[in-house]
């Protein structure tokens, strides 16, 4: 069975179920009072390194990766400049487009968002939720995505996003970003 199909099978009772189960999300403000407050024009300034995984609704891993991540910043514009490489090889690049519009939002393009990405900072949280143009056998799936991090201190930060597609839960990234000294 291809990977599309494994992507898609059981949607319509998995998504009975998410329906059903009514649980509400947590939000950015949640939180608020969390140290050390992250500000992503200081942490995403410079080169940042990350490992991560991809793990399906199942919670097995079915990739492993690492990013190197160039940053930078002018006034309210920044850059993140990030090369993947897989644990089978393969390479991809995502250059985000970010904007502070002030009061901890901001905004981004890449490449293979489908329009704009947007998102907000509190304490130490940052949630960011756009709409991700997936490569799956040879086509393309629009998936959502929910992305959380968490600052633990000045050069570490913690990733996780829920990936869905109508509202199906498909899998999870999870990633630990490290700043250069």
């Amino acid at each position: 069975m291809n990977r599309r199909m494994l992507l898609l099978s059981g949607m319509a009772s998995t998504a009975m179920a998410a329906n059903l189960s009514g649980c509400a999300s947590p939000t950015v403000e949640d939180y608020a009072g969390q140290k050390p407050a992250l500000d992503l024009r200081t942490y995403f300034n410079g080169v940042v390194d990350a490992w991560g995984i991809f793990t399906d609704r199942n919670g097995k891993v079915v990739k492993r990766f690492t990013v190197e991540m160039k940053c930078q910043w002018q006034n309210d514009q920044g850059i993140l400049d990030e090369d993947f490489v897989y644990s089978d090889g393969t390479k991809e690049k995502r250059i985000w487009k970010l904007t502070d519009k002030g009061n901890g939002n901001y905004v981004g393009t890449a490449g293979d968002v489908v329009g704009t990405a947007e998102g907000q900072t509190k304490g130490n949280a940052f949630n960011w939720r756009y709409t991700l143009a997936l490569p799956v056998d040879g086509s393309i799936l629009n998936v959502q995505m929910d992305d959380w991090m968490y600052l633990m201190n000045d050069r570490m930060m913690l990733n996780k996003a829920r990936m869905t597609k109508l509202g199906v839960h498909l899998g999870d990234v999870t990633l630990s970003f490290t700043r250069r000294a």
